[in-house]
């Protein structure tokens, strides 16, 4: 799971395994398997080195 931060600077925290897409339109939208859309204020790059640097923990063993 990553932390990311909404347009009203509340954060919060998704389960990777569901993120289906991450869009720019020109604000950053996480679409879920389920449907629902999230506008964050990360940029799309930002989400990614998130979501790989959470799944390196993972993979590796040292996630805390």
């Amino acid at each position: 799971m990553i932390k990311v931060t909404r347009l009203n600077d509340k954060e919060f925290v998704i389960n990777t395994e569901i993120i289906e897409f991450i869009e720019s339109t020109p604000d950053t939208v996480i679409t879920t398997t389920t449907g629902k859309k999230v506008i964050v204020k990360e940029d799309v790059d930002e989400v990614i080195n998130k979501v790989v640097e959470f799944k390196r923990k993972i993979f590796q063993g040292s996630y805390k």
